[in-house]
């Protein structure tokens, strides 16, 4: 199966320049131009799986990598259509005003889990056996996604997220700008 990068429509954002917006869209056309290409390549060594299954195992592991950069990014970037737009009444709002009070709270919690040491993920998943909410960080693309558990907001915090607009020391800016741009209905649409 091959994987075809999805097409964005974001405006002009408030405080993440249109330079960044090109230059990570195009980070994430990379991401499905290589699923792609170790699928192909991991069918093509395993005509010879016997002197092909380490090649093999190490595609396996990139393959990890890159799909997860794949699919992040499309949670990402689908927050940043058609917004800003305030968060709407509903499962998702109660949810957040249940666990954290207010939806402050939650930004402010959640800031702090964007600012953990390092590349990464912050994220927000619904767990389905529990009906609760999880908020959790997710080194590089991949390592730590919570299994069987639904994205409702992913904001990624690699460098390349943010470095053309903010330092590093200035990523707490960053996630602000993430947050006054994001639509709160596409979040809220993904709890139903």
């Amino acid at each position: 199966m091959k994987y075809e990068p999805l097409n964005f429509e974001i405006g002009e954002l408030d405080g993440i320049s249109s330079e960044t917006v090109a230059e990570h869209l195009g980070l994430y056309q990379g991401y499905v131009k290589h699923v792609n290409l170790i699928s192909d390549k991991i069918s093509a060594f395993e005509m010879d799986l016997e002197n092909n299954a380490y090649p093999i195992a190490e595609m396996q592991r990139r393959l990890g990598f890159e799909f997860g950069g794949m699919r992040n990014h499309e949670y990402y970037f689908s927050q940043l259509e058609g917004g800003p737009k305030e968060l709407p009444d509903g499962t998702l709002k109660e949810k957040l005003m249940a666990e954290w009070g207010t939806i402050e709270g939650f930004i402010e919690k959640f800031t702090r889990l964007a600012l953990t040491r390092g590349v990464g993920w912050a994220m927000l998943y619904h767990d389905p056996h529990t009906d609760q909410l999880v908020a959790a960080w997710v080194d590089e693309q991949h390592l730590g996604q919570l299994a069987d558990l639904d994205i409702v907001l992913a904001l990624d915090m690699w460098e390349h997220s943010y470095m053309l607009d903010y330092p590093p020391s200035k990523k707490k800016e960053y996630v602000a700008a993430f947050f006054a741009n994001l639509n709160w209905e596409v979040v809220a649409g993904r709890l139903v």
